[in-house]
């Protein structure tokens, strides 16, 4: 399957995720707020995170907490790759403040215009959100302190791509804190080819290697990778939902849950 056609798939699938209140879980499932919120504090945030937001902008699709580690300033300026809903840029506003600025980059027209109408809400002055693909981003050179991203890159069939835009904006000495999933084996056949898990962010995971050598590759520095030991959350019922979403038997399953993490990335430009 072509790069676009991929991005035309992944592009739907968030479009419908934008119309639901929650989604907690594989796409394609809907479930409460409570489970939306107990899933992101599985993935490291905080009862008060959660709880100043605006309602509706945690769709409960991050694998971490990339907020967490960006060690955000006032003043600074970050840019969030995949934003969806807004829920880590309206973090992310609080604390580099009014003398800082936050940019949302979302390629899903419906996400983008679900986090507007959630910046509207929760009355943030220095948040905007702009429609664009992670690889090609619409933003300037040297423009941004710090760049986050939640669980979004292993969608991107072009990663490489990806971090060579990430450092093209950042400015010198300027970093990326991220969350995603990578691989730490090899996936089966069956479920890479499975469109369900791959817009679920776990067909597109590449080996936690590969994705150093790219970081690496686009020029970054101080590379470090490290393993999310906080989201191992794992309900039976959930698990069940997954499997069924996934079209996987319980051994796939339990092969899919060995082999991929999240992990949280930092580099420097």
């Amino acid at each position: 399957m072509k790069d676009n056609e991929m991005r035309q798939i992944v592009r739907k699938s968030y479009a419908k995720t934008a119309k639901r209140s929650t989604c907690c879980g594989p796409q394609g499932t809907q479930q409460s707020s409570c489970c939306t919120d107990a899933k992101s504090r599985s993935m490291g945030y905080d009862a008060q995170e959660l709880q100043s937001v605006p309602e509706g902008s945690n769709l409960g699709l991050g694998c971490g907490n990339p907020v967490a580690i960006a060690s955000l300033k006032p003043g600074d300026i970050v840019l969030d790759l995949g934003a969806g809903a807004g829920f880590d840029c309206f973090l992310a506003a609080k604390k580099v403040g009014s003398s800082g600025k936050v940019i949302g980059v979302d390629m899903t027209p419906e996400m983008i215009d679900k986090a507007r109408e959630n910046a509207e809400k929760g009355h943030f002055q220095n948040v905007e959100f702009r429609l664009g693909e992670i690889e090609h981003l619409p933003v300037a050179d040297n423009n941004v302190d710090v760049i986050i991203s939640n669980c979004v890159i292993n969608l991107a069939p072009d990663k490489l791509g990806v971090m060579k835009e990430a450092y093209r904006v950042l400015k010198p000495g300027g970093r990326i804190a991220i969350s995603d999933l990578a691989l730490r084996g090899q996936l089966p056949k069956k479920i890479k080819e499975n469109m369900a898990a791959y817009v679920s962010c776990v067909a597109g995971a590449i080996h936690i290697d590969d994705y150093k050598k790219a970081v690496q590759a686009a020029g970054f520095k101080s590379v470090e990778f490290k393993i999310n030991q906080a989201a191992t959350c794992s309900e039976p019922e959930e698990d069940k939902k997954a499997m069924e979403a996934l079209k996987l038997n319980a051994d796939e399953f339990k092969t899919l849950s060995d082999v991929v993490v999240s992990v949280y990335i930092e580099a420097y430009k």
